[in-house]
């Protein structure tokens, strides 16, 4: 069986990018000749200060959305990255063999560097390290990814490269799997920009835990491209996006969508959207809200789920230490 891991940061509300771009791939990907290992990364979300009472709570919403849109607890371990300390330990052992220049050239640590300044936190610069410990304790075979995600995905095969060559064959090195055909859903008011939860401006956003009516109505005011042809282009970001999300959540072609709207109005493609959207959603959100008023539930399957992942990942780290000379023998 191959190993597929991946994992999110459980911070703010999810939104319909989050969904149709990582949490409905994630279900499809369930097969029975897999083994999914799914993270809470926590300890990356504290890499910029968090309050702690929404981060509690935040780990058991994302959880409860990921089972609520089909995730099967029977097929894919979810747990909490905080509560396995095999992480940080093995982390820190990679910090002691990366180069200083290595993590400098990280264009996330760049960025947000940049706008933070003196705040920013000697943990966003140690990210790369936490990561390449949370891929690589599971013997990793595939690493679902988009291709903005790249180049952390490199660096994690460079550190085990360099492991490996300094100690011996300890790690697996992962593959890529990049997620082509995951929807890249952009802001309903900015279409030339990612759907986020951080943007100032709500009504770009579609959030998992609107109404019904929140929905229809960010939908029915979001933009559009100038003419009156419900098509797709370079020419047209606010269709293209919109028609995307359609596509997405119908299963129908965007071009098959561009000609049963030809000659349709924009407010029509756009009800038709809203109604589809909220239709898809809906079932999602009524299994959500069961599960967060019940939490003992969510609770169970992540105990259930870091006894798995501990059990992967001590193997591992006994290896680690033999290889590195942590270990005393007996």
């Amino acid at each position: 069986m191959k190993t597929i891991f991946s994992g999110i940061q459980p911070s703010g509300n999810l939104h319909l990018g989050n969904y149709l771009g990582a949490i409905k791939q994630w279900v499809e990907m369930q097969s029975a000749d897999s083994k999914l290992i799914f993270m809470l990364a926590d300890l990356h979300t504290i890499t910029v200060p968090q309050d702690p009472p929404a981060l509690r709570h935040n780990v058991l919403d994302v959880t409860a959305w990921y089972i609520a849109a089909g995730l099967d607890t029977q097929k894919t371990a979810i747990f909490v990255q905080s509560e396995n300390p095999d992480h940080p330990y093995v982390a820190w052992i990679f910090d002691c063999i990366v180069p200083m220049g290595w993590m400098e050239r990280m264009t996330q640590y760049k960025d947000k560097s940049r706008k933070q300044g003196e705040r920013t936190s000697v943990g966003l610069f140690h990210y790369p390290s936490l990561m390449a410990a949370d891929i690589l304790l599971y013997d990793t075979d595939f690493l679902p990814v988009g291709d903005d995600q790249t180049q952390h995905f490199e660096i994690t095969c460079d550190i085990a490269k360099k492991f490996n060559t300094t100690f011996g064959e300890t790690f697996k090195l992962p593959k890529i799997m990049l997620q082509k055909n995951a929807a890249r859903v952009k802001s309903l008011q900015e279409p030339t920009a990612k759907m986020s939860k951080s943007v100032n401006d709500p009504n770009g956003t579609l959030n998992l835990i609107d109404s019904a009516d929140e929905m229809r109505n960010k939908i029915m005011r979001a933009v559009t491209d100038s003419g009156n042809e419900v098509k797709s282009g370079a020419d047209k970001p606010a269709l293209t996006n919109l028609l995307g999300i359609f596509s997405a959540i119908s299963g129908e072609t965007i071009e098959a969508l561009e000609k049963k709207y030809s000659g349709s109005s924009y407010a029509d493609f756009k009800k038709d959207l809203a109604d589809v959207v909220v239709a898809h959603l809906a079932p999602i959100q009524k299994k959500h809200d069961e599960l967060m008023s019940d939490p003992a539930q969510i609770h169970a399957i992540l105990d259930k789920g870091i006894e798995t992942a501990r059990a992967i990942s001590a193997k591992k780290v006994t290896a680690v230490r033999k290889a590195v000379g942590l270990f005393r023998e007996k």
